[in-house]
């Protein structure tokens, strides 16, 4: 009688510290980001300089170009 009386103490004591420890869990860490998306450049800001003169010289010179066909076809 005497060991289960001591055998049920030593469960009870296991039982008892075993249910009182607390349990690992896993922490999940939420962090919320802002993210700012730039706003597309206009089209004649991506382009280089030299693109931009370039593309000017050309206007000025069709121009004089139809100008000149229109004086041919006039005659």
């Amino acid at each position: 009688m005497k060991r289960v009386f001591i055998t049920g103490i030593f469960l009870l004591g296991t039982l008892s510290l075993t249910s009182c420890r607390e349990t690992a869990e896993e922490k999940t860490v939420v962090k919320e980001v802002e993210v700012q998306k730039e706003a597309p450049e206009p089209e004649e800001e991506q382009k280089g300089i030299l693109e931009r003169a370039g593309e000017k010289v050309d206007k000025k010179v069709n121009k004089e170009i139809n100008e000149e066909i229109d004086k041919i076809d006039d005659n």
